[in-house]
Parts: C-alpha cells; structure tokens; sequence
C-alpha cells in the first residue's frame, strides 16, 4: 500500500528569515493523524534568508540528519563540531543524552535550502556524537546508501534500523528496490515528478509505503529523491 503526503498538505512555519515546510508534526504545527512514520519522525523542508539561522538550542535522544539542497548551512555543536555543510554533504548528529547546537545561513549574499530529518533511535541515553561525508551523486539512475546502522558501504552510521538511500535520476531512468520482509519506507521527492509504483508523485511530495516487497521507481524527468527503508 502507498499513501502519498501531497507537498501542498504539509504543514508550514514562515517567520521571514525562515520558510519551514513539515511533512509530519513539529513545532506549532500538530496533525495527530501526521506524527511520522516508523521510526522515521521529522523531515522539515528548510529555506533560511542569508546570514540567519537557527540560535543555540539542544535535543536529547535523537538522530538528526542536515542535507543541504543548495547554499552552505554552518554548524556548531556543543561538543566543539564546526562544519559546514554544502550539497553533496550528508550530516548526522546524534543527540543522546544531550546537545546543544546551532545552524545558521554560512553565507551573507545566498539563501540556503535543506532538509532537516529525524530519526527516533534504538536506544536511548548514547553518548552525543556526529558525523559527515561528502556523497556526489554524479551517477544518473542509481539509489546510493548514505546512512545504515552499521555504516555500511562507506555510509554515515545512524543509530536505528533504517537504510537511507539518495539518487538523481535522469528523465526516463527507472530504478528498483526490494523490501524485506516486515519493512516500511517513505521516499520523500526533492526534485522532479516520478513514479512510484504507478502513483504519481511532484516535488515536495512523500510516500509512506507499507506491504509492498518490490519498489518501482521510474522519473518522469529529472529528479532527486530520499528512500527511507525501516523496520515497521
């Protein structure tokens, strides 16, 4: 079964130097029927004006994930990570047992734009901790891992059962995953208009997918997208 979450229900938080759009609950923004999927629990569509920026704030037992769609988003947490994070760059902060961190606008001319996701980890009360690496996606046609629970395949090491995947794909490209046995996931579209098992989906649009064991994406043109595989 796949449901889509249309781009233009989502919910949205615009306080001048930030245009905030929430796929599931955050902030101001409650939908109970919307409170995330699996273990997967935020993904805010970010758009921050030059030079602004999110002030110092903390989390606690969360796995947060920063990837910048363009601009360059700076980092600095409170166990002394400085970074900034530009396209290409995939970041994951865990937040354990506490962290306070902020992010801001890195330049001064360009607005930024980026999706902030969160991820409910297996366990509570880790040691903070953070990561990032670069993953060009210059090849066309292809889901490439960036992130899993044992880090593999070069991949950022995130602290729950889910792969994420992310691809570029080219107008007519098609593309296949299977799911095993007891899995979920949601394909979030950044870019272009695909297919999804035959549901038509546009940018800003997601899909949560349920008892289906082979994923058929095709692009309808040019296109990125993010592929969560959970465990339900």
């Amino acid at each position: 079964m796949i449901t889509k979450r249309g781009a233009s229900e989502r919910g949205r938080a615009n306080f001048g130097w930030l245009d905030s759009k929430h796929s599931f609950s955050f902030g101001s923004y409650y939908d109970p029927s919307h409170m995330g999927f699996g273990p997967l629990r935020v993904i805010n569509e970010d758009r921050v004006k030059p030079g602004a920026g999110f002030d110092t704030h903390g989390h606690q037992d969360m796995e947060i994930i920063s990837y910048v769609l363009e601009g360059a988003l700076e980092h600095k947490d409170s166990i002394g990570t400085g970074s900034v994070i530009r396209p290409g760059d995939v970041q994951r902060m865990s937040a354990g047992t506490g962290i306070r961190h902020s992010e801001f606008n890195a330049s001064r001319q360009e607005p930024v734009h980026f999706l902030q996701i969160w991820v409910m980890p297996a366990k509570k009360g880790l040691k903070p901790s953070y990561e990032q690496k670069a993953f060009p996606l210059e090849k066309t046609g292809q889901l490439h891992l960036v992130a899993s629970p044992e880090g593999r395949e070069g991949s950022l090491t995130l602290h729950q059962d889910v792969d994420l995947r992310a691809g570029r794909l080219g107008a007519g490209d098609k593309v296949t995953h299977r799911l095993r046995d007891g899995r979920v996931a949601w394909l979030q579209v950044i870019e272009g208009s695909v297919d999804l098992n035959g549901t038509a989906l546009e940018p800003g649009d997601g899909a949560a997918v349920s008892a289906e064991s082979l994923l058929s994406l095709s692009a309808r043109s040019k296109a990125e997208v993010l592929l969560f595989d959970m465990a339900a």
